[in-house]
C-alpha cells in the first residue's frame, strides 16, 4: 500500500460535512475524555456504563453519560471547595459535534494545568483576558450576526440561520442553569430552539477562555469528516457533503495507468509495405 493509500485508509469517514455546525455526534466519547485522560485524572465506570472523570484536586468532575435520564451526555462540573456547590457547569447533549467536546476539554486541560486561578476565572466584563463577550468575536469574525429573539434573550446567528448562541440576560437560578437549558449561555443548531439538531450550555461564571475554545471550533470553516451511511452524526438534507477525494497517484500509479492506455501494436504481416518500385493502384472508373 502506498502511503498516500495508507493515509486515505486511516482516514474515520468517507464525507466531509460543511458546514460543521450541520455535524453530529461521532458517538466516541474517547476524543473528548482523553484530553484531562492524559493528566491523569481518575477514571471510573458506573454499573450502567457511564464514565466518570476527577481532578487530583477534586475541584473538577466530568461525566460522560450515555445512561443518563435525560440528552445530557457530557456534564463538566467545576468546584471551588470539592465539598460544595459547582461554581460553573457545562452540558453538551447527545448530539451536540464530538469535535466541539474536545475543543472544550482541551482548553480545560490547559487551564487546569495553569492552576485555580484559570479553570475557576469568573467572566469580568471589560476584562481584556476575561470579558465573556470574547466567545462571541470568532463568530462575528465569520459572519454571524446579532439578534433579539426575546427581551431577555441576545443571540448571534449563523449567515446560514442554522446555527446560534444565545447570552440570557438578568438573574438566573444557580441550581436550574446547571440541570436544565436555562442556563447563561446556549448554543445550539436547528431551526426551532425547542427541537434542536444538538445543543450546549454553559453557567454564568463558565470562564471565558473555555467558552471560546468551544465558539473558535464551530466558527471553524474546515468541515467535518463523517461516514455518509452514519445519518446520524450530520443533518440529512441540510448539511453539505463531500466525498472524501481517492489518494494523489504516485508516479508508478501514473505509469501503469498510461501503460494501460497504450493501443495494442499491429502485427507486422498486416502492415503494408511500398517499395520504391511499386506504385498504389489507382481506382477503376467508377459505374
Amino acid at each position: 500500500m502506498s502511503p498516500q493509500s495508507a493515509r486515505h485508509a486511516d482516514l474515520d469517514g468517507d464525507v466531509y460535512v460543511f458546514p460543521r455546525h450541520l455535524a453530529r455526534t461521532t458517538a466516541v466519547g474517547d476524543p473528548g475524555l482523553d484530553p484531562l485522560r492524559n493528566l491523569g485524572w481518575d477514571l471510573h465506570n458506573d454499573d450502567l456504563g457511564n464514565a466518570y472523570l476527577t481532578a487530583p484536586d477534586g475541584r473538577v468532575r466530568l461525566g460522560y453519560l450515555p445512561e443518563s435520564e435525560d440528552d445530557g451526555l457530557w456534564r463538566i462540573n467545576a468546584y471551588r471547595d470539592p465539598f460544595g456547590p459547582p461554581v460553573w457547569g457545562v452540558c453538551f447533549n447527545a448530539d451536540a459535534p464530538t469535535e466541539f467536546v474536545t475543543a472544550f476539554t482541551t482548553a480545560l486541560a490547559t487551564t487546569y494545568r495553569d492552576g485555580p486561578d484559570h479553570y475557576l476565572a469568573r467572566p469580568v466584563a471589560g476584562s481584556p483576558e476575561r470579558d465573556p463577550f470574547l466567545a462571541v468575536d470568532p463568530l462575528i469574525a465569520r459572519g454571524w450576526q446579532f439578534d433579539r429573539p426575546s427581551p431577555d434573550t441576545f443571540a448571534i446567528t449563523s449567515p446560514d440561520g442554522l446555527a446560534h448562541l444565545e447570552y440570557a440576560t438578568g438573574p438566573l437560578d444557580a441550581k436550574s442553569e446547571l440541570d436544565s437549558r436555562g442556563a447563561r449561555w446556549h448554543l445550539w443548531s436547528g431551526t426551532h430552539v425547542d427541537r434542536p439538531f444538538w445543543y450546549a450550555t454553559a453557567s454564568t461564571d463558565t470562564p471565558a477562555a473555555l467558552l471560546r475554545a468551544v465558539t473558535e471550533s464551530v466558527a471553524d470553516p474546515a468541515p467535518l469528516l463523517r461516514w455518509r451511511q452514519a445519518t446520524h452524526s450530520y443533518v440529512k438534507g441540510r448539511a453539505q457533503l463531500t466525498p472524501v477525494l481517492p489518494p494523489s497517484p504516485t508516479p508508478l500509479d501514473v505509469q501503469r495507468a498510461l501503460a494501460a492506455r497504450r493501443p495494442t501494436a499491429v502485427p507486422a504481416a498486416s502492415v503494408p509495405r511500398w517499395s520504391t518500385t511499386s506504385r498504389p493502384a489507382l481506382p477503376g472508373p467508377r459505374r
